[in-house]
């Protein structure tokens, strides 16, 4: 069954919230904690290893009600029966949206009458089996050698979920070092290969279709480097593919035994937990692997059973909602604060951008609401002396997610304390910021006179009230992170609930892919077409001219 489709402006939660918002307009946030001392326990969240605080949001509890009233409204238990139980949701495309089912424990999930269970734990037996026989050295390369360094060949989701959980747990890394090649960009591969012995090299091509422009050209690439200094016999050793192409894949030379099958009921940015994985499983061990699984099926549970005040990834998609459509923001921070999560955000700009960035609902009606949030973001304490000062003291309101770990992986108390005191500092200066009176008081104990100190006032005033939600939890382990990152794809799911629209197509990357193809047939017959604009007829020329001249 479809999901249903309500516009969330007509429903009487969302005229409430248009209410409740005009109201809100001298709402503040220190004010609030000096009136309600229950408030921080009021709108947090412990949750196993994890502990929630969003009390420093611009809320109340008539406010979190109402949120709570909208998800209702529109049906939102329906919608995640529908999600888990392999409904056909992604109607656009005609197919479930199963990635949860990747890491269930369940015995049978259905498509299409079919139960997917047993076919999804073949393939992670061939994943777990396979890992095994390169790790230990049983599986070697074409001269006898043992592999020690693997090449993931993917773009998009075939290429960031994977790139962002191999860096994200490097802590738990084992003697392969593994490289991530997904730009078409040849400077991309070329600073790549200068790392690789062909001798003792895994490449993992990573393609639903084997078509990928990017992917393939990058993969034919690196193939004609490994037949530089290799037999073509050798391909089917070192060559690997992640792909539902198998007359694609033997065309490219790699033996049918060494393809791992994917289901186009999987989306390319939530498929880190399927066979898109294997680059992780080879970088961290396939019982690693398996720990993150069960760290996003065990959020999965979460998300499935928690009444919706209790619920982690209904929490932080309705004040994201509150946000985006009542305070009109333009931008989210994502900020996580471990080194090891230097990818998360660049991550998860895909994941909610390319799955909520959608003008028209699930009638396809042009919507009149904003939906799609723009995120961002970088490890802390680095972002501190880059962008906060915009959000302390810019014109903007951005709404901003800290993520932290009571525990260092490293165990050095001195550096992690350090982190923390300012990972905690930074929310608590964004809501109380500092008042002229504070000041005027700090400065006068600094010597200065009146007068200079009237001169520099208005620069150091902090106004505060600045939303921040803490995302606390006890330590960086696979399982963690599977739960961090099951938090957010299911963060996204209610938005595009709530918003009415399809969150698991993506026809907006297609036309520039197009286009990209009819230009570059132009190159290669150096001859630009009429039918183009003329700043675009302009730039081809300029670039047809230029690299000419160059080649001269």
């Amino acid at each position: 069954m479809p999901l249903k489709s309500t516009n969330p402006t007509k429903t009487k939660s969302w005229n409430k919230l248009d209410e409740l918002y005009s109201e809100f307009q001298e709402f503040n946030l220190k004010e609030d904690f000096k009136i309600n001392p229950d408030r921080a326990s009021d709108f947090s969240i412990k949750w196993e290893d994890f502990y929630v605080d969003f009390s420093k949001n611009l809320i109340n509890k008539e406010v979190f009600n109402t949120l709570i009233e909208l998800v209702n409204e529109v049906d939102l238990k329906d919608a995640i029966e529908k999600y888990f139980s392999g409904d056909i949701i992604n109607q656009t495309e005609n197919r479930a949206v199963l990635h949860t089912a990747l890491r269930s424990s369940e015995n049978e999930v259905f498509v299409d009458g079919e139960n997917i269970i047993p076919g999804l734990d073949e393939v992670k037996s061939q994943m777990n089996l396979f890992v095994n026989e390169i790790l230990s050295g049983k599986r070697k390369g074409f001269t006898g050698r043992e592999f020690d360094t693997v090449v993931n060949i993917g773009i998009g989701g075939s290429d960031l979920g994977p790139a962002m959980v191999v860096d994200s747990l490097k802590y738990y890394k084992n003697h392969l070092t593994t490289y991530f090649v997904s730009n078409i960009d040849g400077d991309h591969v070329n600073e790549v290969i200068k790392n690789l012995n062909p001798e003792t090299t895994l490449f993992v091509v990573v393609s639903k279709t084997f078509t990928t422009q990017e992917t393939i050209s990058n993969a034919t690439t690196l193939k004609n480097w490994f037949l530089n200094s290799m037999p073509e016999s050798a391909v089917s050793n070192h060559f690997v593919a992640v792909s539902t192409n198998l007359k694609k894949v033997e065309e490219f030379g790699i033996s049918l035994d060494n393809v791992f099958p994917m289901k186009d009921w999987v989306g390319g940015r939530f498929s880190l937990w399927s066979s898109v994985g294997l680059s992780i499983a080879l970088s961290v061990g396939f019982d690693n692997f398996e720990s993150l699984l069960l760290g996003a099926q065990k959020m999965d549970n979460h998300f499935r059973d928690t009444d919706f005040e209790n619920n982690l990834p209904v929490v932080l998609a309705l004040l994201s909602i509150w946000y985006n459509n009542f305070y009109e923001v333009e931008t989210e921070v994502i900020l996580p604060y471990s080194n090891y999560l230097n990818q998360f955000a660049t991550y998860l700009q895909q994941g909610i951008m390319e799955s909520n960035g959608k003008g028209v609902d699930r009638s396809g009606k042009e919507v009149d609401y904003q939906t799609g949030t723009i995120v961002w973001g970088e490890p802390g304490s680095n972002s501190q002396h880059a962008f906060f000062q915009l959000i302390h003291q810019g014109t903007k309101l951005i709404p901003a997610e800290f993520i932290g770990f009571v525990k260092s992986l490293h165990g050095n108390d001195d550096h992690h304390n350090k982190l923390m005191s300012n990972f905690f500092a930074q929310t608590e200066a964004l809501l109380n910021g500092k008042t002229e009176n504070e000041i005027k008081r700090d400065l006068g104990k600094k010597g200065l006179s009146d007068s200079e100190i009237e001169k520099i006032l208005p620069f150091k005033v902090f106004k505060g009230n600045k939303p921040t939600t803490t995302v606390l939890i006890d330590s960086l382990t696979p399982e963690s992170l599977g739960k961090l990152i099951a938090l957010y794809e299911h963060r996204i799911f209610v938005q595009g609930v709530v918003w009415n629209i399809f969150s698991y197509d993506q026809f907006g990357v297609e036309l520039g892919k197009e286009l990209a193809n009819n230009i570059l047939e132009e190159f290669d017959t150096n001859n630009i077409k009429d039918s183009h604009d003329g700043s675009t007829k302009n730039l081809l020329k300029h670039f047809l001219d230029s690299t000419k001249v160059v080649c001269l």
